[in-house]
C-alpha cells in the first residue's frame, strides 16, 4: 500500500476501534470501495498497537493503580485482597476465552471469515442483539433500578464479558460492541461497560499485535516502505483512537447506543447490497 493508504486506514482504525461499529469491517470495506488491496488481518492487528497506546494514555491512572495492586498482592501472598487487585486478575481471566478461540480459529479468522458476507451479517446481527441489551437497560432506568458501576464488577461479569469478547474474532462484530453489549446484559451502566471494555482489550490486543509482528517480521524488514507505512498507520490510529475513547465515554454518560445500532444496520445492509450487485467482491 502507499503511505496515503496507510494513513487513511490508520485513521479509520483509530476512529472505529472503540466505537461499537467494527474497525475490521471498515478496514475491509473501505479498501474494497477505493480499489485498494485488502490490508489483511496482520495489518489490522499490528496497527492496533496505536489504539492500544491510546488506551494506555487515556486510562493510565486506572492501569497504574491496578498493576500496582496486583504486584503488591502477589508480594504479600494475598493476590485478591482488594478491589483493584481483583480487577487485574479478572481482566486476565476475561482475556482467556479470546486467546483460546483466537488460536483455535486463527486460519479462519484471517481468511474465510473476512468475507463481506460474514461482515455484513455480523454488523446486522450484533445490532439486533445490542438493541435487546439497550432495551433491557432502558427498562431498568425507567423503573429506577440501579445499574452496576466499575467497582461492582465481579468474577461473573468479567468472565461472561470476556466470553462475549471472543465473538469479536468474527470480523464485523466489533470488540467494543460485543463487550459493551455483554456489560449491558449484565446490568452495567453504559459508561462502566465501555470502560471495562477498553481495559479488557489491553492484553488480547497486545498479544495479537506481538504475534503478528513476529510472523510478518520478514515482510516488514524486506522494505523500508513497509515499516514506514506501518508506523504512519499506527501513529494515526493512536491519535484518532484517543479522541474516540474520550468521545464515547462522554457520549455514553448521557446517551444510549441507539445511533450505533442504526449505523450498524445501515452499514450491514449497504455492504450486502454492494456485494450482491457486484460493486465489490466478497
Amino acid at each position: 500500500m502507499t503511505l496515503f493508504e496507510a494513513i487513511v486506514l490508520g485513521v479509520v482504525q483509530g476512529l472505529t476501534e472503540f466505537l461499537p461499529i467494527s474497525s475490521t469491517a471498515h478496514l475491509r470495506v473501505i479498501p474494497a470501495l477505493a480499489g485498494w488491496q485488502d490490508p489483511g488481518a496482520a495489518f489490522t492487528a499490528i496497527v492496533q498497537i496505536g489504539t492500544l497506546v491510546a488506551v494506555l494514555f487515556y486510562f493510565w491512572k486506572d492501569i497504574f493503580i491496578i498493576v500496582t495492586a496486583v504486584i503488591e498482592g502477589i508480594l504479600r501472598g494475598k493476590p485478591l485482597e482488594n478491589v483493584d487487585s481483583r480487577m487485574g486478575w479478572m481482566i486476565v481471566a476475561g482475556t482467556l476465552p479470546i486467546v483460546i478461540f483466537g488460536l483455535l480459529f486463527k486460519s479462519e479468522i484471517e481468511t474465510s471469515l473476512r468475507s463481506l458476507y460474514w461482515i455484513s451479517g455480523a454488523l446486522v446481527g450484533l445490532a439486533l442483539i445490542l438493541t435487546l441489551a439497550e432495551t433491557k437497560i432502558q427498562n431498568r432506568i425507567k423503573k429506577d433500578m440501579p445499574l452496576k458501576s466499575m467497582e461492582e464488577i465481579g468474577w461473573k461479569e468479567a468472565l461472561l464479558i470476556g466470553l462475549a469478547q471472543s465473538i469479536a474474532l468474527i470480523p464485523g462484530s466489533s470488540r467494543s460492541g460485543v463487550t459493551i453489549t455483554g456489560g449491558l446484559f449484565l446490568n452495567l451502566s453504559r459508561e462502566a461497560a465501555a470502560r471495562f471494555s477498553f481495559l479488557l482489550s489491553l492484553p488480547s490486543v497486545f498479544a495479537a499485535a506481538l504475534l503478528q509482528l513476529y510472523e510478518t517480521r520478514a515482510i516488514i524488514a524486506a522494505s523500508p516502505d513497509h515499516l514506514i507505512n506501518l508506523l504512519a498507520a499506527t501513529l494515526a490510529a493512536g491519535i484518532v483512537g484517543y479522541a474516540s475513547i474520550a468521545f464515547l465515554i462522554n457520549y455514553l454518560k448521557r446517551h444510549s447506543t441507539t445511533i450505533f445500532i442504526a449505523y450498524r444496520l445501515v452499514a450491514g445492509a449497504a455492504i450486502f447490497y454492494l456485494v450482491i450487485t457486484g460493486v465489490v467482491q466478497p
